[in-house]
């Protein structure tokens, strides 16, 4: 079965397509190669490879092929809904394997975030404090479920320890959450970029605010608020 997907994979490989790939995932680690395929070619494929065995998941995930690692994401999502324990432990056994800004938001939340819901979140503070770029970034945007059940703490105290971050992926990550809770509750937003307006990266601020009006908007910008 393995073999067959990798097969298909390969099969609808672009040149074309795999070298904008390399140009848009630029964070990438240099030893990643990509196949060209879309996301819905992805998923087609990894919806046919369901009953696929964690062992050969496995061997997606060491792949240095970029399609590999998010087809064994998109079909660990599908295991979730019966075995959520066993994919959340496999998921962080192998959460360097998630070694890009797509394989990390199409999966993180899907799988740690959900798996959270209803447990204690120490995991997430732990990657929070990593030095690896990914794990950093799970633990912001496994936070989105969170957020969407209107429960915010979390949330917000992983930002905080975010703004300091130096990399554009992480000021993304960190206003594109703050972003979410405003959409639910503007004033808890609000409360929080007063708190930290100091420390706020400028991109983390710009997205953040993209659901204001413009007018405050541009308040915020110029840091005019009360």
């Amino acid at each position: 079965m393995l073999n067959n997907l990798i097969r298909e994979l390969k099969s609808k490989s672009s040149k074309e397509k795999a070298e904008l790939s390399k140009r848009f995932f630029k964070e990438s680690y240099t030893e990643t190669e990509f196949l060209g395929l879309t996301m819905p070619e992805q998923r087609k494929i990894a919806s046919k490879y369901l009953a696929l065995s964690f062992a050969n998941l496995q061997k997606l995930l060491d792949s240095k092929i970029h399609e590999h690692r998010m087809v064994a994401g998109i079909i660990l999502i599908k295991k979730f809904q019966k075995n959520p324990e066993e994919v959340f432990n496999f998921y962080i056994k192998n959460v360097k394997k998630f070694n890009n800004w797509d394989l990390v938001d199409v999966t993180c939340n899907q799988i740690v975030g959900k798996f959270l819901l209803d447990k204690k979140r120490k995991i997430l503070y732990d990657l929070a404090k990593s030095k690896n770029l990914w794990e950093k970034r799970i633990s912001m945007v496994s936070t989105g479920v969170f957020i969407s059940k209107g429960d915010f703490g979390d949330a917000l105290k992983i930002a905080k320890i975010h703004l300091g971050d130096k990399h554009d992926l992480m000021h993304k990550a960190v206003g594109w959450m703050l972003r979410e809770i405003g959409k639910r509750d503007a004033n808890v937003l609000r409360d929080f970029l007063k708190t930290n307006y100091k420390k706020l990266p400028r991109t983390t601020l710009r997205y953040s605010i993209e659901k204001f009006d413009l007018a405050e908007r541009k308040k915020w910008l110029k840091g005019e608020f009360n």
